[in-house]
């Protein structure tokens, strides 16, 4: 299907370009979202109409957007979440609890402009790109911890799930000559035959 895109659509065009797209992605994404009319004679007379309104609305939406990816770009922000001694999520983190954890911070961020390939599932810290316009993308960095100590001690740079013992057994015994040697006979057994 060709259609004339009234916006900048990543990895497709800018605004005013006619594009060949396959059907389904035009019926069920571009025209429903309003980021495209299909390509016709009547429709092209519209668009020209309509063209300095729909650039200037953009770069109204543009020039917010940039007003909030100044203050949300490159900050951390927490998630606290149920994990397992391994790290593994009991559930995940998904964009709808991102935009969440943004919202309470006082960032306005809807779920669809939390560009998350894969929910999180593991704790730690997680890079997160958020489009909060076409033409404005920034980073925020997601701390996924089970407790807020764990993580502050994440931000630190501090590994929570690092074992804390050492691999030697016989660290458990103060003297070594209380350490029960390898080949010493078991009480009680005695000399029997080998079986």
């Amino acid at each position: 299907m060709q259609v004339i895109l009234l916006e900048r659509v990543p990895k497709l065009g800018e605004m005013g370009q006619e594009v060949r797209v396959k059907d389904g992605f035009a019926r069920n994404f571009l025209l429903p979202q309003g980021k495209a009319l299909r390509a016709n004679r009547d429709n092209r007379a519209k668009f020209e109409a309509q063209k300095a309104d729909l650039e200037e609305r953009n770069a109204e939406r543009r020039d917010s957007a940039e007003a909030v990816g100044k203050r949300v770009a490159g900050k951390t922000f927490v998630a606290i979440r149920q994990a397992g001694q391994t790290g593994q999520l009991y559930g995940s983190v998904s964009t709808r609890d991102i935009a969440d954890v943004l919202a309470n911070e006082g960032f306005s961020v809807e779920r669809r402009q939390v560009d998350l390939g894969t929910p999180i599932k593991a704790i730690g810290l997680h890079e997160v790109t958020l489009v909060l316009h076409p033409e404005v993308i920034v980073p925020v960095t997601i701390n996924v911890a089970r407790s807020a100590d764990e993580a502050e001690r994440q931000a630190k740079g501090e590994d929570v799930l690092a074992e804390r013992y050492d691999d030697d057994d016989d660290d458990d015994y103060e003297d070594e000559a209380d350490a029960p040697e390898a080949d010493a006979e078991v009480p009680g057994l005695g000399d029997q035959p080998d079986v």
